[in-house]
């Protein structure tokens, strides 16, 4: 594989910049500037975990953002959970539960220590996130608040392949920065180094591609703290 060039090397640090700021001080333009930057296919890709998903049961949501899969979560019927680590996110992600009548199941905190007891979920989804979802601190964590034989979903990348000039414009910073190739990338070997085995697939949709891991949790574990079926904090903070 070619080395990287410089030009994709300073757009590739400025986007992680300007993405740190987007969690943070610049919560506010975080849908705007998703639905800008995949055509309008946002929604699309991050819901495209869902197949995977369990109807029944609880599940948590790491790095809920602002709330979308959350609520459509919750619509569902689902008992979903989220745990984020920026408070403005949060914040927002409460407001959108709020204004649709749902509570807002919403904790600060990070994936690295989830305040949250042994073995409390029957599945934990992720959709687009930083590389903290490659810390073995993480992962080792997400092992532990999944039952035994609970499900992992993780939406790693996703990028436009449409025909049309709005799809290919919004795909070239992808192809640019190597997002495109994310399935055969040191990244995507680092996930799956993970003690949850964890297959990856590349979902089709009309106008895009999805990459997503998923997999099954071992129904025999390390020891658990707290205990299987423990309850679950307050998450109104």
């Amino acid at each position: 594989m070619p080395a990287p060039s410089l030009s994709s090397h300073l757009l590739t640090s400025f986007l992680r910049t300007f993405f740190r700021h987007l969690y943070t001080t610049l919560a506010w333009a975080y849908d705007f500037v998703a639905w800008a930057s995949s055509a309008g296919q946002w929604d699309a890709w991050r819901s495209a975990a869902l197949r995977w998903l369990p109807a029944q049961g609880r599940i948590l949501e790491l790095g809920p953002g602002t709330g979308h899969l959350l609520r459509a979560m919750r619509l569902q019927g689902r008992e979903a959970f989220g745990l984020e680590a920026s408070r403005q996110m949060a914040r927002r992600a409460r407001r959108r539960a709020a204004r649709g009548g749902l509570a807002s199941p919403v904790v600060r905190g990070m994936g690295q220590a989830q305040p949250f007891p042994a073995a409390c979920f029957d599945a934990i989804v992720s959709t687009f996130p930083s590389e903290y979802i490659l810390d073995r601190v993480t992962l080792s964590e997400v092992q532990r608040t999944l039952r035994p034989g609970g499900i992992l979903v993780v939406v790693a990348a996703a990028w436009p392949t449409g025909p049309g000039w709005v799809d290919r414009l919004a795909s070239w910073p992808y192809r640019v920065t190597g997002q495109t190739i994310l399935p055969e990338s040191a990244w995507a070997k680092s996930l799956q180094a993970s003690s949850i085995p964890l297959e990856v697939e590349t979902v089709e949709l009309p106008r895009g591609l999805v990459v997503v891991f998923h997999g099954t949790a071992p129904e025999s574990s390390p020891r658990r703290r707290g205990g299987v079926d423990a309850g679950l904090p307050d998450l109104r903070g």
